[in-house]
């Protein structure tokens, strides 16, 4: 059976605070859609903060893109866009966020992140300076984003599905945050997904799985796939990177 899908459609991988290449990428699809001659839809499937030096300035361009009158956009939600979420609501977990990469976000707002803070009064007054600086539209932003969005034959989420489990049982901490089972699946469910959350040097794309995290922050290669009818094809930017620079830990 050959997956199809009714409205030309690109999905984009992991952003990581790196608005020059996002802003490259949308250049690229929007030319290609122009050479098409058809309406675009943009799947962006999440992460766009944390990591990259420009966490602010990719949610200002996700807002000007849905905006924008030549195409639809559909933000989906990633863990790093509910780890800040939950920073604003639980500043303990400012610990565990600065681990995974917030420090660069907080940064792009002029707010500092205490490296070695344990205390929980430390980490409340980063809370409430960061509320207190965030844009409220890119906070409007991520509260309403989805955690999903199926097309034809096709389901886009962050990280994955629960293949053990149907569908309508599961919710955003499963579409968020799980590797393991769903990697390791051969069918994971009745849709091909197509993901980010889980890096790898080359995207991976087989019947039923496309993934599409090429580890912006470390290889420099933002990805994203084009879907149009019952086809497939991948595009990338890069730019120049530091080879000596050691892989970070993935979160």
């Amino acid at each position: 059976m050959t997956s199809r899908i009714a409205q030309l459609t690109y999905a984009i991988g992991d952003i990581h605070g790196y608005d020059d290449l996002f802003e490259r990428m949308i250049d690229r699809i929007r030319i290609d859609a122009e050479l098409l001659k058809e309406r675009p839809r943009i799947l962006l499937l999440g992460d766009y903060i944390d990591r990259g030096p420009l966490s602010r300035q990719v949610l200002d361009r996700v807002q000007r893109l849905q905006k924008a009158p030549w195409c639809d956009v559909v933000a989906l939600m990633g863990n790093h866009e509910e780890a800040l979420l939950r920073f604003l609501d639980e500043p303990e977990f400012g610990t565990t966020w600065r681990d995974w990469g917030g420090a660069a976000t907080l940064d792009s707002y002029g707010v500092p992140m205490p490296y070695m803070a344990h205390s929980e009064a430390i980490w409340q007054a980063v809370s409430q300076d960061f509320a207190a600086k965030m844009d409220p539209d890119h906070l409007a932003l991520l509260r309403a984003m989805p955690s999903s969005f199926q097309a034809e034959d096709y389901l886009f989420v962050h990280a994955g599905v629960d293949p053990d489990r149907p569908l309508a049982d599961q919710n955003g901490a499963t579409f968020m945050y799980i590797r393991g089972r769903f990697l390791r699946a051969d069918q994971a469910c009745e849709y091909v997904v197509v993901h980010g959350h889980s890096p790898h040097k080359v995207p991976v794309n087989t019947r039923w799985r496309i993934g599409i995290d090429t580890g912006v922050y470390y290889s420099g290669i933002l990805t994203a796939v084009r879907l149009y009818g019952e086809t497939r094809e991948l595009m990338q930017v890069r730019r120049e990177m530091d080879t000596d620079r050691p892989p970070p830990v993935f979160f």
